[in-house]
């Protein structure tokens, strides 16, 4: 049965969204129930993309604090507001600029590769930025031969694997949810599930991304997993809400959880109720970043763009 209190708060944003022109944005990681009032799906680079071509002046994200940086920095135009403060990224704020700075100082043959899943104060002392699904292509476009990769060091020995030609130093970092699962966990899975094929995110640790029948972001493991037209049966290792985001669009299929630990705290910390109190301007933290820190952060997030374009 449909909870009427979820459809009522829903019909209010989508009313307040339109008279007010705001722009609402959902990572993938988020509820069924914001998914379904946003703009916009998509990962954190998508969504700043998404940001940059709405009309809408005002921007609402419901994610993490980084990716609320992100869209700020690629729209400064742009009003941005994160729907819940507290809603931050462990893996970005692992590393403080100070120590790259010094890693730079020791090591200036070295360019820094840094993950997307950074602070805009870390981006600052970086070289370029990557994607989950950008990271082998640029990273193979780069001139130097001596790569440092920060924060995830699994993400960061994927892209080693398939660019074994470059020598990558890794900076000790990554996301504690992905890097959880276990090998284990991949065993027990494949016994419960024999005919189904294992999507796994490359921040899953090597031992457990080698075992998988297809690596990817979470974009690419959800179209692989709609597009797929031999099988019906997927395991998802990444962020368990995924899995309801398949269900819901392909009910034909089959979607099992790699691990019940697949779950973001910060992400779940967004609630429906959230929204409504941003948009009702009760709630949520406008996103404030001086130009020097924009124009700096902008750079690695430029290059990423030139070199993935």
């Amino acid at each position: 049965m449909v909870d009427l209190r979820i459809r009522e708060m829903q019909d209010e944003i989508m009313r307040l969204k339109k008279e007010k022109d705001v722009c609402i944005l959902a990572h993938s990681y988020q509820a069924r129930e914001i998914v379904e009032i946003a703009d916009f799906m998509g990962d954190s680079y998508q969504l700043s993309v998404m940001a940059q071509k709405a009309p809408q002046k005002t921007v609402l994200m419901c994610g993490v604090r980084f990716m609320a940086e992100t869209v700020k920095m690629l729209s400064e135009d742009k009003k941005v507001i994160l729907v819940n403060p507290i809603a931050g990224c462990p893996m970005a704020e692992q590393m403080e600029p100070e120590m790259i700075r010094y890693f730079k100082e020791k090591n200036p043959e070295y360019t820094i590769v840094a993950y997307i899943n950074t602070t805009a104060e870390l981006k600052t002392v970086c070289d370029v930025c990557v994607t989950s699904s950008t990271a082998v292509k640029i990273v193979k476009q780069i001139p130097n031969e001596r790569i440092a990769f920060i924060p995830d060091c699994n993400l960061g020995a994927y892209v080693q694997k398939q660019v074994p030609e470059k020598e990558i130093k890794l900076l000790q970092g990554g996301c504690p949810i992905h890097a959880s699962v276990t090998v284990r966990e991949v065993e027990k899975a494949r016994e419960l599930y024999p005919n189904a094929l294992l999507l796994v995110h490359p921040e899953c640790v090597p031992k457990v991304v080698e075992r998988a029948d297809f690596v990817g972001s979470t974009s690419a493991i959800m179209e692989f997993a709609k597009n797929n037209t031999t099988h019906t049966d997927f395991i998802i290792g990444t962020e368990n809400s995924i899995i309801e985001h398949l269900q819901y669009m392909c009910p034909d299929k089959r979607f099992f959880p790699l691990s019940k630990n697949l779950i973001c705290p910060n992400m779940k910390a967004t609630t429906l109720v959230d929204v409504l109190r941003a948009l009702e301007g009760k709630g949520g933290e406008e996103i404030v970043m001086d130009p020097e820190t924009i124009k700096a952060a902008r750079k690695c997030i430029d290059e990423m763009i030139r070199l993935g374009g």
